[in-house]
């Protein structure tokens, strides 16, 4: 039952970690509707090194020439290229997310993982993602980002350490919000993910061992099933919103917390 509860978790997490319909919601929610013992937030971090493998793995073109780009600009200091300066954006937008985690790491273990608050998260996300992809009739591409920009997503990410926010919807509605294309809100969105999560895997990963009691199967299961299917769902969103808008997912999240909230009141 471990090894069949990890692989379920690592599938939700996997396909929901940049989908904007909130991963953690979603690992918090179905120990609770199951009635499994809760994993913990550690475990729960221990999947996005899944998630984190698959980012890397398909934007590994892209990396590569952020990477050269940050050895560039230490060397002239610099930026007279748009890489260089997609490597000052995506430290500027880290930033924030980084500082939220810090200062709400126990709220984030407990109160925050209420289903009842999950459930208002998600509704409230929904409706937000919805009315801004809809009213953004404006459309620039990803070159066009700027310090100004990437700070206010960046503080947008701050709101997804509560679960039903969802990392990816929050950043991707600020996208779409300051006039970004969808799908250039979602690579942005996709590609700030890789240094909050590479530093949340490397801060909870050993805790997360230690209560598994070292590297198990289930651990094992779940990290490579959050990878393979996060590679299936960074692939079928940009496909999905280069022709159609974001409206499926916010109706999706209504759905969902909608259901949350009558069994929470019928156990309540």
């Amino acid at each position: 039952m471990e090894i069949v509860r990890a692989a379920v978790l690592g599938l939700l997490q996997g396909l929901t970690e940049f989908l904007p319909v909130s991963s953690s919601a979603h690992l918090a929610l179905t120990p609770w509707l199951l009635g499994w013992p809760d994993p913990g937030l550690a475990f729960d971090v221990a999947l996005h090194l899944g998630t984190l493998v698959a980012v890397l793995w398909y934007f590994r073109a892209e990396w590569v020439s952020i990477g050269g780009a940050a050895v560039e600009l230490l060397r002239t200091r610099r930026l007279d290229a748009p890489e260089k300066r997609r490597v000052v954006h995506l430290a500027i937008a880290t930033v924030p997310g980084g500082l939220a985690g810090l200062a709400f790491k126990t709220q984030a273990e407990t109160v925050f993982r209420n289903p009842a608050l999950t459930a208002g998260a998600l509704i409230a996300m929904g409706t937000l993602l919805w009315a801004v992809d809809q009213w953004s009739r404006e459309e620039r591409p990803l070159d066009s980002v700027r310090w100004r920009d990437a700070l206010l997503i960046g503080c947008a990410q701050m709101f997804a350490i509560i679960p039903g926010v969802s990392r990816s919807g929050s950043t991707i509605t600020a996208g779409r919000a300051l006039r970004l294309d969808r799908q250039s809100a979602a690579v942005f969105s996709f590609l700030m993910s890789m240094p909050i999560t590479a530093a949340a895997v490397l801060h909870e990963l050993p805790q997360a061992l230690r209560e598994a009691g070292g590297l198990t199967l289930p651990l094992v299961i779940g990290v490579l099933t959050a990878g393979i299917s996060s590679w299936l769902a960074i692939s079928v969103l940009l496909r999905y919103v280069s022709r159609h808008s974001y409206g499926i997912f916010a109706a999706y999240r209504w759905l969902l917390g909608l259901a949350v909230i009558a069994v929470y009141s019928l156990r309540g």
